[in-house]
This record gives structure tokens, sequence and C-alpha cells, in this order.
């Protein structure tokens, strides 16, 4: 199957690894996305003989961390995979490349089913990549405009390496060159956005993997056996995470809800009754599953909240609108062909 895959996407998911890398240290900001490697224990619990243990020493800082999951997996995780010099291979860019090859790989193989030819489903790639960086860029610099980016340089809003995205701003700016990429290459839109929509769910597994390797998107207190508690100074320094505090691991949450999602929308993809389905599925499972999560999240600053929901749950109101509003119209198109 890997004779499929254009040697393009191969060295496009490498460069994808080594841009999203270590971030550099920034000024303390409370609440600030911006990844940075944390150091972080799980509390102890009965839960805890089913738990991951992984334990890291790298150049004198230790990593160690324990966590409930459905499955045992002996072996050590470590946030930087590979250094040489001053070049670093870190987790985060690793899970973003394997976001985007697995993504790729599970759609080209969906577009088979599809009757759709997977090379032209691979050229899309390229461009829904490019749009969803520069969608979840563009909207992070908006939003943190004044926490982050005011009082710098303007070339800082073109350093990506050094954290900063936002996933809303992503699957919008994904779904523009999306729509783009299938009229310049001659792709039936729906048709092709169901191809899509499983992957996308998908890769958003392993993001969610790297968001937990670096210690952003932290959740709030919790007091549950799976809490985990972040110990490592520069996790503070790097993303504000609060210190020696048990907290609701919503990396876990979200990942394991994308995976729920996933294995949902691959079914119904075998089973649809018209074009555009499962596209519009996920739009509306996705901003159920994201708000819940929400809930648990701790990382927000308190202007990011508005009469009690956080920014992206807010955003979830419209796209779940929109997914409803998008099923509707398709089936009803469908029914009216028939």
């Amino acid at each position: 199957y890997n004779r499929d895959v254009p040697q393009k996407i191969i060295n496009l998911s490498a460069s994808i690894s080594i841009l999203f890398g270590k971030p550099r240290p920034k000024r303390p900001v409370s609440g600030s996305l911006s990844p940075g490697r944390v150091i972080s224990k799980a509390a102890t619990g009965p839960w805890a003989a089913n738990a991951l243990a992984i334990y890291d020493k790298n150049r004198g800082l230790g990593f160690e961390f324990s966590i409930l999951i459905v499955f045992r997996y002996a072996g050590e995780v470590h946030p930087i995979l590979f250094q040489m010099g001053s070049f670093a291979l870190h987790s985060y860019g690793v899970m973003m490349a394997a976001a985007f090859l697995m993504g790729l790989w599970t759609a080209m193989s969906r577009a088979r089913l599809a009757g759709l030819p997977p090379e032209r489903i691979a050229d899309a790639t390229l461009w829904l990549i490019v749009g969803a960086v520069l969608g979840a860029r563009v909207v992070y610099v908006t939003t943190y405009w004044n926490q982050e980016f005011a009082d710098q340089p303007f070339t800082e809003v073109f350093m990506i390496q050094h954290g900063g995205l936002v996933y809303y701003g992503g699957l919008i700016g994904a779904t523009l060159a999306g729509v783009l990429a299938l009229w310049r290459l001659k792709l039936p839109l729906w048709k092709t956005a169901d191809v899509f929509a499983p992957s996308i769910a998908l890769g958003s597994v392993f993001g969610r993997v790297g968001c937990l390797l670096n210690g952003c998107c932290y959740g709030r207190v919790c007091q549950m056996p799976w809490a985990i508690t972040f110990t490592n100074p520069q996790a503070h320094q790097y993303s504000g995470t609060p210190l020696g505090i048990p907290l609701h691991p919503t990396e876990v949450y979200d990942a394991l809800l994308n995976l729920l999602l996933y294995g949902l929308l691959a079914w119904m993809f075998r089973h649809k009754k018209f074009d555009g389905q499962i596209f519009s599925t996920y739009l509306i499972l996705y901003a159920i599953f994201r708000s819940v999560v929400e809930y648990f999240r701790g990382d927000y600053p308190d202007d990011h909240i508005h009469a009690g929901l956080t920014s992206a749950q807010l955003v979830s109101i419209p796209i779940f609108i929109s997914g409803l509003a998008l099923a509707a119209v398709l089936s009803r198109r469908t029914s009216a062909k028939a």
C-alpha cells in the first residue's frame, strides 16, 4: 500500500515533525495554551495497578507519568525522541506528523471504497494541511494578540515552531482550502468530505496525545483516581500549568472521544444514506464531544470565558447548527432525487 503514498507526503510529514517541535520559553501567561515540556505524575489510587507507568530521564530532568488507560503498554515515552547537538526531535512533532500520515492512509483506503482516485486524495491532503496550519495559526494569533504578540516583532506571528495553534481555526482553514482543492482536482465535494471526515477524528487522537506529552490543554482540579499532577517548574514556565495539584487529564478525554468518533464514522461510512452524511455527523458529534471536554479544561484565562462558556464551546454552537442544517439539506436533496 505504501507505493500509493506520494513521497511528497512523507517528506512533508517529516517537516511537520520538526516544525512542531519544542517551543521557546515564553513569559509566563496565566492560562496560556503555549505547549512546553512537562514533568507529570499521576495521583495514586485504587486504579493505579491498571495504569501505565513511564519513567524517563533526559538531560537531568525526570519524566514520570502514570494514567489510567484501557490497555497496558510496557515501555517508555520520551518527550525528546532523538537529539543531536542543538537539534531535537520531540514527541509532539512526531505526533503531529503521525496525525497527518494516519489521516492520509485511512482516507486513501476509504477513497477506494467510494470509487475515488487515491492519488487525488493525497493531492487534496496537501491543501488541507496548509489550510489547517494557516487557519489554526490565524485564530491563535488573533485570540492571544494582546498576551503574546502585541509587544513582539511582527515576524513572531509566523513563528509556528514557537507554538500556538487552535483546532477550530484549523478545521475552518482546512474546510476552505478543501473546497478550493476539490474544485481544482474535480472531485465531488460531499462524497470526498465523507472520505476525510473519519480521518480528521483519527488525526485528533494523535494530536491530543501530543498535547499530553507537552502539557498543554490541561484540565481543572480533579480528585478522581486518574488525575494528573504536574510537578516540573518548567510546566508552569512554558504553559502556566498549576504544579502539585491533581488535574483532569482533558487531553486523554479528548483523545478517547475522538477515537470513539473515528470508529463510529468509519462504520457509518459503509452504511451511509447520502453524500455528506459522514461529514455533517462529524460536525455535530465533535461539537458535542468538544463542549463536554471543555467543561473540564482549566487552562483558559478569565477573559476567554463568556457567560460561563469557553471560546471553544461558543464556536461549537454554530458548528453544531451547521452540521444539523447540512444533514437536513443534503438528506432532503437526496430524497427529492430519488
